[in-house]
């Protein structure tokens, strides 16, 4: 049975890594980015100026602030983004509730401390937010925003999403020094950093472009050798008008040195054009998330 345009199976996949996701972003926020008086981007940075002038609950600021831009994406956005949305949302905001004892763990005693929490903070927060990103939900907040952005004024999301942020720097730097506001600076830096890896750097892989005149020699090395598929384009050399044959594949970065060597071993005189890709889906190629 279908539901929400995919199968039983794919939802329940889809929303055990959000809810995996949203859980190690509730961790990092109790264990490294409140201990250390840091700020986080979006909803979550706003609830921790609560939390820090008022001594609101994160959590329960949290969904407070959320309920209203929950039901404007369900009444803006699809029902799809607005379901995952909400499981996000929630197991942030419970989660943080649930991890809170974690603030005691460790103290922020020293600057070299604060670095440390501010770097293991914003990693565990963009690993979190990047496996609710990759199986299409969020952890509402600026998502929501951005979205309705883009939808209705044709806003670029980044766009929406820093000027939030820069808003809630800012806001950091005024009430809390801006010693606050740099660390936070660094603390979305490495999130983005890392969500970004997280969606596009567990598929990385070498995309190989060969010309050569051998190419039915080294076509049958690879994929007897490697076992990898190969393409064979048929080209024509701009200046010569000679017909060449191109040889497209994509191999792990472990079989670089391999590949190449047997390329060598049967032309040297071989053309090799190496460069990163960021995502292969397919056959032979598994996906992590």
């Amino acid at each position: 049975m279908d539901f929400l345009g995919m199968s039983k199976t794919e939802f329940i996949k889809k929303s055990l890594m959000i809810t995996l996701g949203s859980f190690i972003n509730a961790i990092g926020v109790n264990l490294f980015i409140i201990p250390s008086k840091l700020l986080s981007g979006g909803l979550s940075g706003v609830s921790l100026i609560l939390h820090y002038l008022f001594n609101i609950p994160v959590g329960l600021s949290l969904l407070l602030l959320n309920i209203p831009l929950l039901i404007l994406s369900m009444l803006k956005i699809n029902k799809k983004f607005t379901v995952f949305t909400i499981i996000g949302t929630l197991v942030l905001s419970f989660g943080i509730m649930l991890t809170s004892p974690l603030t005691r763990v460790f103290s922020s005693s020293s600057e070299i401390n604060r670095l440390l929490y501010c770097i293991y903070g914003g990693i565990l927060s963009g690993l979190g937010i990047g496996l609710v990103f990759s199986n299409h939900g969020s952890t509402g907040g600026i998502d929501i925003i951005s979205m309705i952005a883009k939808k209705q004024y044709n806003m670029d999301i980044g766009t929406a999403s820093f000027v939030v942020n820069l808003i809630i720097i800012s806001i950091g730097a005024i009430f809390f020094g801006l010693e606050v506001g740099l660390y936070t600076l660094i603390v979305m830096y490495l999130s983005s950093s890392v969500i970004d890896k997280v969606l596009k750097g567990f598929s990385r892989q070498k995309m190989l472009i060969i010309v050569t005149k051998k190419a039915e020699d080294v076509s049958s090395a690879v994929m007897n050798k490697l076992h990898r598929g190969v393409t064979i384009l048929y080209g024509e050399g701009a200046y010569t008008k000679e017909k060449i044959n191109i040889i497209y594949c994509i191999v792990s970065p472990a079989q670089l040195p391999k590949i190449k060597q047997l390329i060598r071993g049967i032309d040297e005189n071989a053309f090799i054009s190496i460069t990163d890709t960021s995502e292969v889906q397919g056959k032979g190629f598994v996906n992590i998330i």
